[in-house]
């Protein structure tokens, strides 16, 4: 009778051990990841991992310069409705997604678990959130301490891009046709990243999703002191009719020649999308 509780004793351990050791390789950080937003996209590039799938691969490489993104990841399709049989195919082990995509959360959840970051989240900026991001998901995947030097690396990075240049107020836009443009605010990746530089925007008005849309070209007479930054390509035929239009013309910042272009960025990216638009502005901003 005592052996036979000594065996049971034994067994019974040998389970215990078995189904520890089970639930720890199940723990194990994440190796596979599939990336629905390009912020998390980002924010996992920053540490060094590339995704085995993502979202309009397409698109992010015909529009956005840095961070490149290595051949051979699987393009899932839209952001907003990506192929679903595709991704489990992927077999992921972390899914990285936002608040944006919140619609489809539980069928990515059946697939895999989910990782969300918000990156748009008042009171702190989106530049505050992107260096967050880091060590939030680096924690995830197992080495917290490697996300926070790595934020910290690219704070120090964004702030040394905004000394020595001069403190001129900017308008962040995107040109929409030759009478209406996109202006970027401060809760705009781009406007919390030229906060972070020391700079000021000059768009002082409340913004909605980060930009104010459409907005009149003569916005951009009410600081005459101001530099615009186009941050974005200008369709061709908007780029033809300004160079006609009196009232572009007219604007205190194109007349001083105070106009800047920048090509290759996302506006809605993560942290190494917001330190490559900062050494880009300070690249073009050096004469000022």
């Amino acid at each position: 009778m005592v052996i036979a509780r000594r065996q049971f004793v034994a067994g019974a351990l040998t389970l215990i051990g078995g189904a520890a050791r089970a639930g720890s390789a199940r723990a194990a950080p994440p190796e596979r990841l599939a990336a629905i937003d390009w912020a998390m996209m980002d924010t996992a590039l920053a540490l060094g991992q590339v995704p085995v799938a993502a979202c309009e691969l397409r698109q992010f490489r015909a529009r956005v310069a840095q961070p490149v993104l290595p051949q051979g990841v699987t393009d899932l399709g839209l952001r907003g409705s990506p192929n679903l049989e595709l991704l489990q195919i992927c077999r992921p082990d972390l899914i990285l997604s936002s608040p944006f995509y919140s619609s489809i959360e539980a069928q990515l959840a059946r697939i895999a678990p989910v990782e969300i970051e918000a990156f748009y989240y008042q009171p702190e900026t989106p530049w505050t959130r992107c260096l967050a991001a880091l060590p939030a998901l680096a924690e995830r995947l197992g080495d917290r301490a490697a996300g926070s030097v790595r934020a910290d690396a690219l704070a120090e990075q964004v702030a040394g891009a905004g000394q020595g240049l001069a403190a001129r107020p900017l308008y962040l836009v995107e040109i929409g046709d030759a009478r209406h443009l996109r202006v970027f605010g401060t809760d705009s990746l781009f406007g919390s990243v030229v906060q972070a530089m020391g700079l000021e925007t000059a768009w002082d008005r409340p913004t909605q999703f980060s930009f104010a849309a459409p907005v009149p070209l003569q916005a951009l007479a009410e600081r005459e002191d101001a530099a615009i930054v186009i941050c974005a390509p200008v369709p061709a035929l908007a780029r033809g009719a300004l160079e006609r239009s009196a009232l572009w013309q007219a604007l205190p910042a194109v007349r001083a020649g105070r106009v800047y272009q920048l090509s290759g960025l996302n506006a809605y990216g993560g942290p190494l999308a917001g330190a490559d638009f900062a050494l880009r502005l300070r690249a073009a901003l050096g004469a000022l």
